[in-house]
């Protein structure tokens, strides 16, 4: 009888373990549509008291202070699902949420950052955050404007990103290529960080893997432009999107980019720190 408890109490270890590998490989297979749930839930909840309404592609949550800023959200975000979706040559799966937040504070409290922290959108897991345009823009403004200089393309294009790479990217990255898209459908650019005369720097690129946010930003986003733009012009502008498929294919920046530009990534890296001090 001993024997038969011990072979029972094995028969249920090795069941438990079975089960908790089965919901790790799903969970790892799926984790971005877990993720996606999980944010969408949480936006659910925290906007309980906003009032919502439906475009083509989006769902557009907004408290009564922004009722008269909608049609000029909803109008920049459907221009930029029809621009950005025309570069990248594919749409987002799903409809995407959007949510205007009155204020900077409460934005930033959407994601627990500091009260100090100030940014006009944000892409996360799905949704898309945004700053109302009340906020920095005059009543007389047009559409055009907030279209142009307003959040809406390159936080689509990150959203775009992440789709296509299912996640496997870094921040350099989808800030780079949010910035090139951006740049090539709406015109903006953020002005360099150089332009004053100041003597130009750049990061490495590790550097800019590990510690994006603890870096000067203005010499970050412009770096990260830099190099998506180094890719475009050395292997066609294809070379992006061919990047960022085999990110989508669970593989490293470094091997995408060996893979797809045809030299090594030390290589590579090397031509491009070249680049930015032949042309800055």
């Amino acid at each position: 009888m001993p024997g038969l408890r011990f072979n029972a109490s094995v028969k249920s270890v090795s069941m438990i373990l079975v089960l908790i590998l089965t919901i790790t490989l799903l969970i790892s297979k799926n984790s971005q549509d877990i993720m996606r749930f999980m944010v969408d839930q949480e936006i659910n909840l925290s906007t309980t008291a906003f009032n919502e309404i439906k475009t083509d592609h989006y769902n557009i949550k907004y408290t009564a202070l922004d009722s008269d800023w909608v049609p000029m959200v909803a109008a920049a975000a459907e221009d930029a699902y029809d621009s950005v979706g025309k570069v990248f040559g594919e749409e987002p799966k799903n409809r995407t949420t959007i949510v205007i937040y009155p204020n900077s504070s409460s934005l930033a409290r959407s994601f627990g950052w500091d009260r100090d922290e100030k940014a006009m959108g944000v892409y996360w897991a799905g949704s898309i955050r945004v700053l109302s345009p009340r906020e920095w823009m005059d009543s007389g403004d047009s559409t055009d404007r907030f279209t142009r200089e307003g959040p809406m393309t390159h936080e689509f294009v990150h959203l775009m990103v992440d789709e296509i790479t299912r996640g496997n990217y870094n921040r350099w990255w989808t800030e780079g290529v949010a910035q090139y898209v951006e740049k090539r459908t709406t015109g903006f650019e953020f002005e360099s960080p150089f332009a004053a005369g100041q003597e130009p720097s750049y990061y490495e690129l590790a550097s800019l893997d590990r510690n994006f946010d603890k870096l000067d930003q203005s010499i970050a986003y412009w770096e990260s432009l830099q190099a998506a733009e180094y890719i475009a012009a050395s292997g066609g502008e294809d070379s992006l999107f061919q990047i960022m498929t085999q990110l989508g294919e669970g593989k490293s920046l470094p091997t995408a980019i060996e893979k797809t530009m045809g030299v090594s990534y030390r290589t590579w890296e090397q031509e491009f720190y070249k680049y930015l001090e032949k042309n800055n």
